[in-house]
């Protein structure tokens, strides 16, 4: 039960430094009502490219939670790939929205790849 809870304690210190980390970045970098949504775009694939790294490295104690399903797991959102993803269909930019829906999954891949040779 204590290991359990010392588990949660570190996820959950983790999401809360992920999450405003990335809630930084969408302040400072805002999306244009028709632009491309580049904070969100950028957070994921830096995600993905951290978790490479992160996933390529030996587990020890509570790193991997607190690293990746806290930090990383706050500061990547696919909630925020949808919500992006339906504003820009809502606004009838079809094309865009097919560059971000790929360019995002090509990317995030591309990127844990990178990040799993880096550590390497």
């Amino acid at each position: 039960m204590r290991e359990q809870a010392s588990a949660l304690l570190t996820v959950a210190a983790g999401g809360i430094l992920g999450a405003l980390a990335r809630y930084g970045i969408a302040a400072a970098v805002p999306v244009q009502a028709a632009g491309f949504p580049w904070s969100t775009f950028g957070v994921n694939v830096i995600g993905c490219l951290l978790i490479g790294m992160l996933m390529s490295l030996p587990a020890k104690g509570l790193r991997r939670l607190f690293l990746g399903t806290g930090v990383l797991g706050g500061f990547t959102t696919f909630s925020g790939f949808a919500v992006e993803t339906e504003r820009l269909l809502a606004g009838g930019h079809l094309l865009l929205t097919g560059l971000y829906v790929v360019g995002t999954l090509l990317a995030a891949l591309a990127a844990v790849a990178m990040g799993a040779r880096l550590a390497r």
